[in-house]
């Protein structure tokens, strides 16, 4: 199995949030000195917490796969694939400049790595 995959989503992830505290650094700063709490109230508060949020649930997926990279056993299944294939394209057609392209390798890594057969016992 490729053992590469939750490496380079890890990378992605913090590559994500690294940009985000670049990009809104300031704003970050105004929701806690305002209080967390309630914070998110406008449009511009939204974007900075949805970009944030969206590297930390990456690098959440980034961990399971590792999980599963590390036991020869398991398979990243192929829902986990599917569902990152969907949400990447859906990112790339709502904002072709930008990170989500980053994410395809490893997409196309987990919906193109050979599946083990499962032979049927005969008694």
């Amino acid at each position: 199995m490729k053992t590469w995959i939750s490496k380079w989503l890890i990378f992605v992830s913090a590559g994500h949030t690294v940009v985000a505290v670049m990009l809104f650094g300031n704003i970050y700063m105004e929701m806690i000195t305002q209080g967390f709490i309630g914070s998110v109230t406008s449009e511009r508060t939204a974007a900075a917490a949805w970009f944030l949020l969206f590297g930390f649930l990456l690098f959440i997926t980034s961990l399971l796969i590792a999980v599963i990279e590390k036991h020869d056993t398991l398979e990243i299944p192929m829902s986990i694939g599917v569902s990152l294939f969907v949400l990447t394209t859906l990112g790339v057609i709502l904002m072709p400049a930008s990170g989500f392209w980053l994410v395809y390798p490893a997409v196309i890594a987990i919906l193109f790595t050979k599946r083990a057969s499962v032979q049927p016992s005969i008694r």
